[in-house]
């Protein structure tokens, strides 16, 4: 598939959050609750028009970004290497945002939901997809596991993300297991956080081991 056919999904996903904004928005009150506390508790509110912003605006933002990030590359770093991926990685984070707002929409209209669980089950779903090409990023600025180790080096960077594809999929699965399970918020957020730091220790660990022999 080419990039217009991504690009295309990704307005397609913006449009429909517009769209369900629009629809909802007389049904809102003035204010709307935008952020909460992990006990689920709404802490924050703002203007309910901020929707138009945080949702379609900010998934708009993201799609322009994404679009302006290959011209960004320096060279020997270029994202062309791996368009494909980075196309898919740039639907799933759009995707997660309209899931988000749309969670937002949901609960702003006065409907109960737990608003920890059900982002943190869309959260846990895109480390799932996202460790699934993510030994297929190569070596650039803006996507994946950008440690110095990394960078510097190619099969450091290799070897990190094939290392990070095994333990983002892992986090994802067992904190879905455990929001299923009606665990506390910490519980599978911890898990999610292990899962995205392990390969950053373990990419200082390779390099230190190439060092070690004299392959670098």
């Amino acid at each position: 598939m080419t990039g217009k056919f991504y690009y295309t999904m990704g307005a397609l996903l913006t449009g429909a959050a517009l769209v369900a904004t629009v629809v909802v928005y007389p049904q809102l009150p003035d204010t709307v609750p935008t952020h909460w506390d992990i006990h689920n508790e709404a802490n924050g509110y703002s203007p309910k028009w901020v929707l138009f912003v945080m949702g379609p605006g900010i998934m708009a933002g993201i799609l322009l970004l994404m679009r302006l990030l290959p011209w960004l590359s320096p060279k020997q770093f270029e994202v062309d290497s791996f368009r494909a991926t980075y196309h898919q990685i740039m639907l799933m984070i759009v995707g997660l945002m309209g899931y988000v707002h749309g969670v937002a929409l949901w609960a702003g209209s006065g409907h109960t939901v737990n608003i920890g669980q059900a982002i943190l089950g869309g959260l846990c779903l895109l480390w799932m997809l996202m460790g699934n090409v993510m030994g297929k990023i190569r070596r650039n600025f803006f996507i994946g596991i950008k440690t110095p180790w990394a960078l510097t080096n190619e099969r450091v960077w290799n070897a990190t993300h094939r290392f990070a594809a095994k333990t983002w999929v892992l986090g994802g699965l067992i904190g879905l297991a455990l929001i299923v399970a009606g665990q506390a918020f910490w519980a599978p957020f911890t898990v999610l956080l292990t899962g995205a730091l392990a390969p950053v220790v373990y990419s200082l660990y390779f390099y230190k081991q190439l060092e070690r022999r004299g392959e670098l």
